[in-house]
This record gives structure tokens, sequence and C-alpha cells, in this order.
């Protein structure tokens, strides 16, 4: 069967490069009993790529079985999956035949299969490997000849390096891997399928056929479908039905693509106070401390460049060819030490900072015009870092790992100091 068929025969819309790649390794895959991992986004209709594989198989006149394993509770999907015995389990009033029993011969398509508990992995890759099964509750060994097509829109790769998915099975799983593009990279098919699922629709509910004009066209190319075809398909319909008028132009459109547009970030309204004061805070403390850090460093290479010169480790040719350099490093400290000398006492201690009333400014002298002096006590540099600590844990719910990256930190790095200073 031609590519053009199984598109036909299947109501599958569309001429991307990528598409058509995954039909055709399906189509190569077909005659096979080989394991297929059918990967990609939620709404991508990688449903229809195990229905192509069965129908093209020697086992197209067995039973093809399509199960959610996300949809199934924990505590039952063994039973399911594999059947059981009487009374193996409270309610157990009967034996029952399970998914495997049932497709023998067939195909079966494991939909989510991410979302397995890891005690139904082992015995998911007990059936691969031999085409063993042992029903819940009984202790005799049956055999199944199936072919499992598996489909997944999560990242195993990180759920196999979390231990949430064994990666034995998963390479059982993917002996091919067959991957659908989301909508966003077709482009192209975008207004195709509107068009079929405009029809459809129209068939459906009576009404004459809704159709874009072509700024809603480009609007409709353009949209990033985080829920791919599935939100495609409610789109139509939801026009089709709400709409009376049955051509649709770019404004009505965006009243049902909100976020049109803005790549899907989320939107800052005007009018938001997206700044607190306790953001204006932090970003004193955050200077504070890149001034120090910044004294200290030109101090430092203030000392080693005077050293240098005097143990005469650095000749009169670079002195004179660098005049101008080393005038420019000790202004620079000279600079720094002015500017920072009302902040740091002696010890090093951050003296008292007074604010404006209109916004937050760093004073840098003891009497600001206008203002009373507050004599408050020297805070030290170890009780800045604690303060700026305890704050970023207050801002992200007590979360070490948002905490730790808004300080600009590791997270172990944030875990010593936690323990350090006993929080």
């Amino acid at each position: 069967m031609s590519l053009l068929d199984i598109k036909q025969r299947f109501g599958i819309i569309g001429n991307s490069p990528g598409l058509d790649r995954a039909l055709n390794k399906a189509l190569q895959v077909a005659g096979t009993d080989i394991s297929v991992l059918v990967s990609g986004e939620s709404g991508v209709g990688k449903e229809s790529i195990p229905r192509i594989i069965h129908s093209q198989s020697h086992r197209k006149h067995n039973k093809y079985i399509a199960v959610n394993c996300g949809a199934i509770p924990e505590g039952t999907i063994d039973s399911e999956l594999f059947g059981h015995e009487k009374g193996a389990f409270t309610g157990a009033t009967g034996t029952r035949k399970g998914y495997f029993e049932e497709a023998n011969g067939g195909t079966i398509f494991l939909d989510e299969v991410g979302e397995l508990p890891l005690s139904t992995q082992v015995r998911l890759l007990r059936v691969l490997e031999t085409g063993e099964f042992i029903k819940v509750g009984s202790s005799n060994i049956q055999k199944t000849d199936v072919r499992i097509v598996a489909a997944t829109n999560v990242d195993m790769i990180g759920a196999i390096n979390k231990g949430r998915f064994r990666e034995d099975l998963y390479y059982r799983l993917n002996t091919v891997e067959i991957h659908l593009p989301a909508l966003r990279e077709r482009k192209d098919d975008i207004h195709l399928i509107f068009r079929k699922f405009a029809s459809d629709f129209s068939d459906k509910y009576h009404t004459p056929t809704i159709r874009l004009e072509e700024e809603a066209v480009e609007i409709l190319r353009n949209y990033h479908w985080p829920g791919n075809i599935r939100q495609l398909r409610n789109l139509a319909e939801q026009i089709s039905v709400i709409e009376t008028e049955r051509a649709i132009d770019a404004a009505t459109l965006m009243n049902y693509l909100p976020d049109a547009g803005k790549g899907g970030l989320p939107a800052v309204y005007k009018g938001q106070n997206t700044r607190s004061e306790s953001d204006f805070s932090n970003e004193r403390e955050i200077l504070y401390q890149v001034l120090f850090d910044m004294r200290k460093d030109i101090a430092d290479l203030k000392k080693l460049t005077g050293e240098l010169m005097q143990n005469n480790e650095i000749s009169e040719e670079w002195k004179s060819d660098n005049r101008s350099l080393i005038s420019r490093i000790y202004k620079a400290e000279e600079e720094t030490e002015e500017e920072l000398s009302s902040d740091l006492d002696s010890n090093g201690k951050f003296l008292p900072v007074y604010q404006d009333d209109d916004e937050p400014e760093i004073q840098t002298d003891f009497y600001d015009a206008g203002h009373d002096v507050v004599e408050e006590q020297p805070v030290t540099l170890q009780e800045k870092e604690l303060e700026m600590i305890k704050n970023a844990l207050d801002r992200n719910n007590n979360k070490r790992k948002d905490a730790a990256e808004e300080l600009g930190i590791s997270e172990r790095t944030l875990y010593r100091k936690i323990k350090q200073y006993n929080l």
C-alpha cells in the first residue's frame, strides 16, 4: 500500500517531511515482529502509527487492543494486562483473561507506557523476552504471541535517570523508534488540517463551513500549538459552533488564541506591579557584595604589583610601557576606597544604609540632607549572608534549588550554608 493510500485510509492530512518519514518507517517495520516505540508530544496523533503497523502486518486478521497505561489504577493494572485467578484479591469473584491473553496472535498498543509502575515493568519485560506471563494469583506460566507497540510523550532517558523506568525495558521497547513531529513543525499542514476539521463539523452540526481570511491563516500558521492536533480540532469545533459569521478574520481568531504571537510565554499586563520592595532590597544586598568584592580584588592587585616592583621582579621597561595601567589601577583602588569607606568600618562591617522617601538608595554619608540620622548596629558579612539566604528561601517557599538559582550559587553550597547557620 502506498503512502497516499495509507493517509487516505487513516485520515492523515499533511505532506511535511517529518510526517512522511514517520509513516514510511511504520510501513517498513509492519511486516516484522520487532517492538516499536512511538514518541512525540501529547496530541500529535501517535495512536495512528500502531493501527497502520497492525493493518499492514501478518497479524491484521487477529485482535488489535489499545491500552492507556496512564488511565488504569496502579493496583489493578497487572490484572488488566495479565489477568487474574478467582480469589486472587478482594472482588476477584472469577477468573479473568488479561489483554495479553486476549490479544494472542495480534497486536497490543501500550499508550503512555512511561506511566507503568516498576513492578508491572518487570512483568512486561518478561513478556518481551520470553513471551511468558503469569496471572495475578496464579503460579502457572502461560505463553502469548503478541506484537507490542508502545507510545510515550515523556523523556524516557530522564525517567530512567530518575529511577522511574527500567533501562532494559526501554531498549527492548525501543528496537525501532518512530517520532511524530509537533504541529508547529508542520506549518504548511496546519491550514489543511483545520479545513478538514471545519468540513467535518459542518456536516456534524449542519452548518455552513467556516473559512479563514488570509491574515487569520498566518496567525494559525505561526501559533505555537502546545496541544498540537487535538488543540487544533477543539479550536475548529468551537468556532464552528459559536461564530455566526462563516468568514473568520484575524481579530475573531485571536479571541480563541489569547496568547497568539507571544510564543507561549507568560504575559505581563499593563498596570501589574511586578517588582516588590523585597526585590529592591535583594538587589541592594547583591550590590553591596559586588562592590565589596571589587574593592578586595583591586586591593589585592595593587598589593601584588607593589611587591613585584619592590622586589625588582618587574623590569623598568615594563614599568615604563605600562605606566598608565599602573596609574589607573592605583587610582581605581583609591576611588573605590573612598566610595566604600563610609559603608565599611575597619573591621569589614557594613555601616547603616539610609533610604530616601521616594526610592531605595545607598547613602554613603552618616548624614543625608533633609533627614535625621538613624543609628543602627553595624552588620557583619556573615549576618548579611544569613539574611540573604533567609530571604531567598522565604521567596521560594523553602525550595533549595530555586533559592540557590536566585542567589547564584550551587544547591550543594546552599545546603552547606543552611547547615552552617542551623536554618
